[in-house]
């Protein structure tokens, strides 16, 4: 697994974290920029969530404010992570219904991307549709099949989770929206997705497991949920035979060139 260049920040003995102006600044930036792209983009359960979470604009927010809603909703808490963790222990956390963060914010450098996850991917990107039973609910589910499964079939379940909790979107009465935590942090893929230049394609779990992708270019490939509430009933599904299936047609051909060396 790749080193990463940002390291966590340890809470305190009361699980205070300390951040610094410059971080605090940092965070100021990143929310009030993304919430004016995304609020006319995002699905109402996700802009349901940010309400209920009131995310301090001002602040980088302490993980036990987050909690305490997550809790009182659907049961969930945030769990502080490095910046990278093992399959194992990630799918370890979601089984208990804790959800990774990791506790460090990007630099100025990485404002616009950055390939690992820092706290404000994964408050933002992230919690406020862990207020939703439907994406709990989801999420639960992925969490223990991933825990059971093998290394190969983890690598399919890595797949189904990219093209919906990271990227997915969401047609609803209003027009097609996004709920992908990956989109919703990210203010060029939030525009782009929705834009007419990558293709779009109705859900499909089995076609999702069996499709490459990249994590360092804006997704040319977008699947696209009729409801949020399929994710609870593909939940109530038999994941596993999907992912055997998948595994055995295999995968299909990348729609994106090969990284370059």
């Amino acid at each position: 697994m790749k080193a990463s260049q940002y390291v966590a920040r340890q809470p305190d003995a009361n699980g205070f974290i300390d951040y610094s102006e410059v971080e605090h600044r940092t965070w100021q930036t990143l929310i009030e920029r993304q919430l004016k792209v995304i609020e006319p983009r995002a699905c109402q359960e996700y802009l349901n969530g940010i309400d209920k979470l009131a995310l301090p604009g001002d602040r980088i927010p302490q993980l036990a404010d987050i909690n305490r809603v997550l809790q009182g909703t659907t049961g969930w808490q945030v769990a502080q992570v490095p910046a990278l963790i093992p399959f194992q222990r990630f799918f370890e956390l979601l089984a208990n219904k804790q959800f990774p963060v990791a506790t460090f914010i990007r630099t100025e450098a990485d404002l616009d991307y950055l390939q690992e996850p820092d706290i404000f991917h994964e408050i933002f990107g992230h919690c406020p549709l862990l207020t939703n039973p439907w994406f709990a609910e989801f999420t639960h589910t992925y969490g223990r099949l991933g825990l059971a499964a093998s290394p190969q079939e983890r690598v399919y379940l890595a797949r189904l989770y990219w093209m919906t909790i990271e990227f997915g979107l969401v047609d609803t009465p209003t027009g097609r929206r996004i709920y992908g935590g990956g989109i919703l942090s990210s203010p060029r893929e939030a525009v782009y997705c929705l834009s007419g230049e990558p293709e779009h394609q109705p859900f499909d779990a089995l076609e999702a497991m069996r499709t490459p992708y990249r994590i360092d270019i804006l997704q040319p490939l977008y699947f696209v949920l009729p409801d949020l509430q399929r994710l609870f009933a593909l939940a109530q599904q038999d994941i596993m035979s999907l992912v055997h299936e998948a595994m055995a047609l295999g995968l299909h051909k990348p729609k994106f060139p090969p990284k370059a060396a």
